[in-house]
């Protein structure tokens, strides 16, 4: 398991922009698991939307995507680099998450040549999968 601070010594993200708070398993180059417990203090539920908090969906993926980082970064050749977004492909919004959830974000290398990698990733809420899509991610 990696904590919060053992995620910040592998991706540059900070507060309020880190959006994983713990990695519960991790293959690295393979596969990891985070999670992020959704509270009502997340800076965008401000705006997004004030009556009924939802959490956006572009932020799910963002989220996703920096488990991906963490898991491809914890690779040797690529420690002490950064991981950027390549693209976003099949992405599926199918459950709304909001204050109170805990998110589990799942991530799968399916692909990757050189510095650049696609993976599978899921995002549930009590085992119903609220987003998904396949991100690309590219390490410079």
């Amino acid at each position: 398991m990696l904590t919060t601070k053992e995620i910040m010594d592998i991706i540059p993200h900070r507060h309020p922009f880190l959006l994983v708070d713990v990695i519960e398993d991790m293959e690295p180059g393979v596969k990891a698991v985070g999670r992020k417990c959704v509270t009502y203090d997340e800076y965008y539920f401000r705006g997004h939307f004030p009556e009924e908090p939802v959490m956006p969906g572009v932020l799910i993926i963002e989220a996703l995507a920096q488990v991906g980082a963490v898991c491809i970064l914890s690779c040797e050749q690529f420690k002490g680099k950064t991981a950027y977004f390549g693209g976003i492909n099949h992405c599926k919004f199918k459950k709304k998450v909001v204050p109170g959830d805990v998110l589990r974000l799942e991530v799968e290398m399916i692909k990757q040549k050189g510095p650049i990698a696609i993976a599978k990733a899921v995002a549930t809420v009590d085992g119903k999968v609220a987003a998904s899509g396949e991100l690309t991610v590219a390490i410079g």
